[in-house]
């Protein structure tokens, strides 16, 4: 059946004068750019629709094409500008028909599509696509497009759960790709290994060493800025995409690289969900929880070389836990006299003692939990110079007959210390160099040609 036997087999007697007084709306959706680039006919057919009306008694200058939509999912109203038009057109009353190759295209979700229904039969407008014209005021043609609209909802349930079912065999064999942190690279095989580039691994040795030396993320952060050392990272874009790019270190970055278990040699899927109670429709990256090892989907150890143990990673998640100043965690030290902050708790209620601090900068440790919580008095409050006094001498006397030992070991860290930056200087000098020479070479050959 050609185009002009396919129009006169519509059935015309559900367009009345009132319909063709309005505009005829052609939607034109796809729901990804690559299916715009590479799905051309598709879009084409949609474009037609303009003859179509033109056919069905509308003049061309009463036919609007609504295009805002083209790359854009129709899983939700979220983020289609072009769908919102055509609801806010039809609800004014300036839409006599809305032409569509088929359902899909208007929208994959119950809730828009009957939306978009009820509107079209408050204000008789007629929907139409390749099967036929439908007026959404009757009862069987209502009941026809519900139809339509919760087949094109299931299908898009079935695509998204058959994707994610691949998605998820893959990871379970350790094959499925994803963007490598620091300090790794892939081969073409698809192998994960280290960071060919020494320096880029010695890096972040000396970060997890340092992490558990020092104890926080900012003491790491402050060292890394005071001598001056930078990460070697693998471009992801761009036109250096996959060259090693040296930038300065954030407090974002060690956070990611403390918590991610890839250095462990650890294969994970599923580390991050998304949480329904969180999540925004139309926003794919929005209500990400992370997980708890034990949730993750998958997890697979020893799947590639380790930068530290998975001992040494949990020991790491639990000391930035413990670093966050709660109620119910020690904390970090902060700016101030007292030694114990964060270490004493009080022995009538359990609860961890906050430090206070005179006039005169005199500290003292005081359970308040249940004054702030509950209004009650002040659990009880001690004296911190005469405590702080005491646990000192107690400390020095458990390690006076280690003394020479704990000297040895201080002066052999302190010694690693220095041949390791000493190390990363080395190397700096040497990258220096070598692309010193590498741009004397570019600019002799340059100087040669011309």
């Amino acid at each position: 059946m050609n185009l002009k036997d396919e129009i006169s087999s519509w059935p015309s007697d559900k367009i009345q004068a009132s319909h063709l007084d309005r505009l005829a709306a052609v939607y034109v959706r796809q729901s990804t750019l690559q299916q715009v680039s590479e799905h051309q006919e598709s879009t084409r057919l949609q474009y037609g629709l303009a003859n179509r009306a033109k056919a069905l008694g509308w003049q061309p200058e009463r036919v609007l094409i609504i295009d805002d939509d083209l790359g854009k999912s129709g899983s939700s109203v979220e983020g289609r500008v072009g769908f919102q038009r055509l609801v806010s057109e039809v609800g004014l009353n300036h839409v006599g028909l809305i032409l569509g190759i088929e359902m899909s295209r208007l929208a994959r979700s119950s809730k828009d599509w009957h939306q978009l229904l009820e509107i079209c039969a408050l204000f008789g407008t007629l929907i139409a696509d390749l099967d036929g014209i439908y007026d959404p005021s009757h009862y069987n043609d209502r009941l026809l497009l519900g139809l339509k609209g919760s087949f094109s909802e299931i299908e898009l349930h079935v695509l998204k759960q058959r994707m994610l079912q691949g998605r998820l065999n893959k990871a379970q064999r350790g094959e499925l790709g994803f963007h490598l942190p620091i300090g790794y690279v892939r081969r073409p095989s698809g192998d994960i290994c280290f960071d060919p580039d020494e320096q880029a691994q010695q890096v972040i040795r000396l970060i997890f060493r340092k992490f558990e030396e020092l104890g926080t993320v900012h003491a790491v952060l402050r060292y890394l800025a005071l001598h001056q050392i930078q990460l070697g990272v693998r471009a992801l874009h761009g036109a250096n995409k996959g060259e090693l790019e040296w930038r300065r270190p954030s407090r974002s970055t060690l956070l990611s690289l403390l918590n991610h278990p890839a250095y462990t040699g650890a294969y994970t899927y599923g580390r991050k969900q998304i949480d329904p109670r969180k999540h925004k429709a139309g926003r794919p990256h929005t209500g990400l929880v992370v997980k708890p090892p034990e949730e993750w989907l998958v997890l697979i150890k020893n799947h590639h070389p380790a930068y530290i143990s998975w001992e040494q990673y949990q020991q790491n998640r639990a000391q930035l836990k413990a670093n966050q100043n709660r109620a119910n965690e020690r904390g970090n030290a902060r700016q101030g006299r007292a030694l114990l902050s964060g270490l004493v708790v009080c022995q009538r209620c359990g609860n961890r003692m906050s430090v206070q601090y005179h006039r005169r900068g005199a500290p003292r440790y005081v359970c308040r939990r249940e004054a702030a919580e509950h209004g009650g008095p002040l659990c009880q409050c001690l004296s911190g110079d005469c405590l702080d006094e005491y646990v000192t001498e107690q400390v020095l006397a458990a390690l006076k007959p280690a003394a020479i030992e704990l000297s040895l070991s201080v002066a052999m860290q302190v010694e690693q210390n220095r041949y390791e930056l000493d190390q990363l200087w080395k190397q700096r000098l040497e990258r220096a160099k070598f692309e010193a020479e590498r741009a004397g070479r570019h600019y002799r050959f340059i100087g040669v040609s011309i």
